[in-house]
């Protein structure tokens, strides 16, 4: 499911930068959080995993990717967590109780925020938000706020574009 290699990458570059995340969320609990393209469940699976008070919803297109992620979720005995199945832009149009539920959408390494943007309105709640990892160097959209997060090490600072709606 991943390109990376030795486990300290997939340590380092999967699952404590999909931990990063979660200071970019609100600091309020319960939260409801959809991750959009989701892919082997990064970053979402590590934030509910670190946080039991975030409900968490997969949402991914590839049919093996969406086996992986209910054979996880089953095999950990993951509650509070739903797998879609469907492109994101299909999705709350198949399943409208999809639409307008979550606090927060998250994205990482599926494209920029103003790509996102369409595609996860109709998934949040009013003032939800939209929050997509970013390159530093990245132009910041009219209205998008930036959280700059200290990481752990010599990993430095990630970047996240914030967006309400």
């Amino acid at each position: 499911m991943t390109a990376l290699a030795s486990p300290a990458a997939i340590v380092r570059d999967l699952f404590i930068d999909s931990l990063l995340f979660l200071k970019a969320l609100p600091p309020r609990r319960p939260l409801s959080v959809v991750d959009i393209g989701a892919g082997a469940g990064i970053p979402g699976l590590p934030m509910r995993l670190a946080d039991s008070r975030l409900t968490l919803c997969l949402v991914e297109s590839k049919r093996k990717r969406v086996s992986f992620l209910r054979t996880v979720c089953r095999e950990l005995d993951l509650t509070e967590i739903t797998v879609v199945e469907g492109r994101a832009d299909e999705a709350t149009r198949v399943d409208p109780a999809l639409r307008a539920a979550f606090d927060v959408a998250v994205a990482r390494a599926v494209a920029r925020i103003e790509r996102l943007e369409p595609l996860a309105a109709p998934y949040l709640k009013p003032s939800g938000l939209l929050i997509v990892s970013a390159a530093p160097e990245a132009t910041v959209p009219s209205g998008v706020r930036v959280a700059r997060v200290s990481a752990p090490g010599a990993s430095g600072t990630r970047v996240f574009h914030v967006l309400e709606k």
